[in-house]
């Protein structure tokens, strides 16, 4: 277990909101690199696994990297509670005179996946929001 002290009351909340910008954000990009990848003609495992130890390596891309190209959207968090914490951060941002454009676009995003029937679906099905914005469909891959 690691417990850090940030602060006052209310600053776990704010702690909890920087980790849901960034996973936000993140998933944003790793599902337009799978896209871009794909539509590019790449193998993706093996595209996946060559940048992954790199400066673009995270947890995300390791972890959720394969699931995508599995089609696995079980949910680790579900997307109906992601989007009401995207919104949370952005009215906390707001309180705060900050512009976040970026989250602001994945929160739009994820609202998109939502209205398309997948709230209950993990973050990771955020690649389904933007395969239909693209027309394309990622092939399954098998384990």
């Amino acid at each position: 277990t690691n417990i850090n002290h940030l602060g006052p009351a209310g600053s776990g909340q704010h702690t909890k909101m920087v980790n849901q910008i960034l996973i936000a954000s993140g998933m944003v990009g790793l599902c337009e690199a799978l896209i871009y990848g794909y539509r590019a003609g790449l193998p993706l495992e093996q595209c996946v696994n060559a940048v992954s130890g790199g400066a673009a390596g995270s947890w995300s891309l390791s972890n959720y990297g394969p699931r995508i190209l599995r089609r696995d959207f079980a949910a680790g968090f579900f997307t109906e509670h992601f989007v009401k914490d995207l919104g949370i951060a952005l009215d906390e941002a707001g309180k705060m005179g900050l512009s976040l454009p970026g989250l602001a676009l994945a929160q739009q995003l994820y609202i998109a996946l939502k209205a398309q029937g997948h709230g209950r679906s993990g973050t990771q099905a955020l690649i389904l929001a933007l395969e239909q914005m693209n027309a394309v469909e990622l092939p399954s891959v098998e384990d």
